[in-house]
């Protein structure tokens, strides 16, 4: 009985890697051949001139649009390259999806900041629609390149990673699930749920962007400075620049151990600072507190690409709260965090992932008259003309309660799949 349920178990993964070894492959995520050649090349040297034509997407159907997905990530077009040729003082990176609104607030906020035209700013899309493209495409103050994620749910309508028709639903019981005979009857969560394929795509985007931005994008391969990692629905104050090269700055001189810097947090100045304008803290990560402007170099990446089995297989749909516990567990000594008192960005979004009610529009207006209001409060302490540090918390792992929605087979071997060529 017991080797006939382990040839089961090894007979399931071998199917699963078969399967995710023909997706990967059908999208070039391991070697892209050159039209003119087989050989396999790198992305490094894939990016385009500015007198090339801009990439544009095909969206007459799923299978049209992943082609024209491939070939932008291939071209990685830079726009305003003759612009600003210099190389980039500082690079962003974006995480979108489907709130153009949201992203215009952004895009505007990034307009305003002080010193943009050193930016390299990319924008990473899982959701492909010219709405986006035009309002990104429209920028005419920095250097920007789009990527697309290229497992999108939106590339795949009715099979893995997006819903598969026979996929076991969310909360069928294990037993019904087996003897009906669904695909991931034998893998559902810690919870005992089933995979959901709309919650899966932002921890799957965010790993794959990772790789992708570090390894893959030829812009970022002589950059030696911190990628700060943004939403679509964050908004930059207009000293962010002036910010953190001041709190890059203090962390070589006075916090070497520091990990990553932080430039944002869930503190809405509303009646300004507070008095914390010009002031850090040293910190463990945290999910709740340290997930907004986010700054990693890529010696912190390594660490990152070196716990990618432990990342993948974690049982947990939110990147964050994977970080904060691979944060003194695969990386043996926590990430000490530099983090800004005063935040430099703000959450402008509320709807999305995590809105408690569905039935709710999207209020971006309101957002924007908020934003309004908090830049009137602070406009009075920014560009603070040093940094000092408040204070510092132990730094130690910060263990928490996994929020499952990460159980499936396939969603584990393609994660860990995205780093398979480095």
């Amino acid at each position: 009985m017991r080797f006939r349920m382990v040839r089961r178990k090894a007979l399931a993964l071998l199917v699963v890697s078969l399967v995710i070894g023909t997706l990967l492959f059908s999208t070039r995520v391991l070697f892209l051949s050159d039209p003119e050649t087989t050989d396999p090349i790198s992305f490094r040297d894939s990016h385009v001139s500015q007198s090339e034509e801009m990439v544009k997407l095909n969206f007459a159907s799923p299978s049209e649009l992943a082609d024209s997905v491939l070939n932008a990530d291939y071209q990685q077009f830079v726009l305003n390259a003759d612009r600003f040729p210099e190389e980039p003082q500082l690079v962003l990176v974006v995480q979108v999806h489907n709130r153009p609104d949201y992203l215009r607030l952004l895009v505007r906020s990034l307009e305003s900041a002080a010193e943009v035209q050193g930016f390299l700013v990319i924008f990473s899309h899982d959701y492909f629609s010219e709405e986006i493209n035009s309002i990104v495409q429209g920028i005419t103050f920095c250097k920007v390149i789009q990527i697309y994620f290229p497992y999108s749910t939106q590339l795949y309508p009715d099979s893995f990673p997006g819903p598969d028709p026979k996929d076991c639903p969310r909360d069928a019981a294990r037993d019904q699930a087996v003897r009906s005979g669904c695909l991931n009857a034998e893998h559902p969560d810690s919870y005992g749920h089933y995979r959901e394929a709309a919650i899966t795509q932002t921890k799957h985007h965010w790993w794959w962007k990772m790789h992708f931005v570090w390894e893959r994008v030829g812009a970022v391969q002589g950059y030696h400075g911190f990628a700060v990692f943004l939403e679509e629905d964050h908004y930059l104050l207009p000293d962010f620049y002036h910010h953190y090269r001041a709190m890059a700055a203090y962390r070589a001189a006075s916090c070497p151990d520091c990990d990553v810097l932080v430039l944002g947090n869930h503190k809405v100045p509303d009646g300004g600072f507070g008095g914390h304008s010009d002031r850090l803290q040293t910190a463990s990560w945290e999910s709740a507190k340290h997930n907004m402007g986010l700054a990693l170099s890529r010696e912190v990446y390594y660490k990152l690409m070196g716990c990618n089995e432990a990342f993948c297989t974690y049982d947990d749909y939110n990147w964050d709260w994977t970080l904060q516990h691979l944060s003194g567990t695969c990386i043996a000594k926590p990430l000490k965090v530099l983090a800004a008192l005063g935040s430099r960005v703000l959450h402008t979004g509320d709807c999305g992932l995590h809105q408690k009610k569905k039935e709710e529009p999207c209020r971006p207006e309101l957002a924007a008259r908020r934003v309004e209001e908090v830049l009137q409060r602070v406009k009075g302490s920014l560009f603070p003309a040093s940094l000092s540090l408040s204070g510092g918390e132990k730094v130690e792992h910060r263990p928490h309660v996994k929020n499952g929605g990460w159980g499936d087979l396939r969603d584990h071997v393609l994660c860990k799949n995205y780093a398979r060529r480095l």
